[in-house]
């Protein structure tokens, strides 16, 4: 029969382990890219590269809603990560990250985000995967901007913000250590027109598009090559032509192989993807992924300096 004292001591013990499991210091695997350079380094082809993981939409997981600083935290617990964002304007012009052009989906608020000042969107509350109410807010682009420094990459989707407007806010918050996503030639050449030293990531499946952004005059350290939702044979040549420019290659299972029931399949296609040529994979579920090519990651290569581990 246990006593009192026992008792006693065993809920001692039992506060006492729980008080030093919340004050572990938590450790966060870091990109530390400072500046342009750095960042052209780390997305150069070389034929050894580490594998990348994107996080789509900074990622999907239950208590952590999407486009928000609470997922790049958590992704980046378990793997280094970068992270595929969507900007969005308000009705008073402040640049806010949020996928749809309405909140009811991942917000608790309603309507257009377009209708809503930001004093009036920071007293919604985000949801999560499985429509979750949970304690995190919506972020703005400098609070993501300033909070990567020296921790990720961010990769900025383009929405309805004007890229005259995204290249000013850019410049101000001089964090180099981002990408822009750009549709055509036409909004790469104002980028690079902007800042030549602006890295973006382009839509790039067919060799005719390859040949128009050649014909543009954009140099291939700047662009990282979208190529799109699929291992497909006709990627062969769009890889060869890419990577002989130094350029890496991107292909997003957001819309395909994340959606496979059985993880051992996802798993499966994860790995046959970089095994057939992609250099970068966007994902909802970077940490799967991240266990899913462990086997895949050299030893040294070119991302692996600027790769730590630290306490948060």
């Amino acid at each position: 029969m246990r006593t009192p004292r026992f008792r006693y001591r065993l809920a001692f013990l039992l506060i006492l382990f729980s008080s030093c499991e919340k004050n572990t210091p938590q450790t966060i695997h870091r990109l530390n890219i400072s500046n342009a350079r750095e960042l052209q380094e780390f997305f150069r082809y070389s034929g050894d590269n580490r594998p990348i993981i994107s996080g789509h939409r900074g990622g999907m997981m239950k208590g952590y809603p999407e486009n928000s600083i609470g997922i790049f935290e958590n992704t980046l617990r378990y793997t280094p990560a970068i992270y595929e964002v969507d900007p969005r304007l308000t009705k008073d012009s402040v640049v806010v990250l949020l996928h749809d052009e309405t909140l009811e989906r991942t917000t608790t608020g309603t309507g257009k985000v377009s209708d809503y000042t930001y004093e009036a969107l920071k007293q919604l509350k985000l949801k999560d995967i499985e429509n979750n109410i949970t304690s995190h807010r919506i972020p703005t682009l400098v609070e993501a901007l300033e909070w990567s420094r020296g921790k990720t990459v961010l990769n900025l989707d383009k929405k309805d913000v004007p890229l005259a407007m995204m290249g000013k806010i850019l410049r101000q918050c001089g964090n180099e250590a981002v990408l822009v996503s750009v549709s055509n030639p036409k909004e790469a050449k104002f980028y690079y027109d902007d800042n030549p030293e602006r890295m973006m990531t382009a839509h790039i499946n067919s060799k005719a598009v390859f040949e128009a952004y050649e014909k543009a005059g954009i140099p291939w350290k700047n662009i990282v090559a979208y190529i799109g939702p699929l291992n497909k044979s006709e990627n062969r040549t769009l890889y060869q032509l890419l990577h002989d420019e130094g350029v890496m290659c991107m292909i997003s299972a957001a819309s395909s192989y994340d959606r496979l029931r059985e993880p051992g399949r996802r798993a499966a296609n994860y790995r046959d993807a970089f095994s057939k040529g992609a250099d970068i994979l966007e994902t909802d579920y970077p940490i799967a992924v991240a266990e899913a090519i462990r086997s895949l990651v050299p030893k040294t290569s070119i991302q692996q300096k600027y790769i730590s581990i630290s306490q948060d």
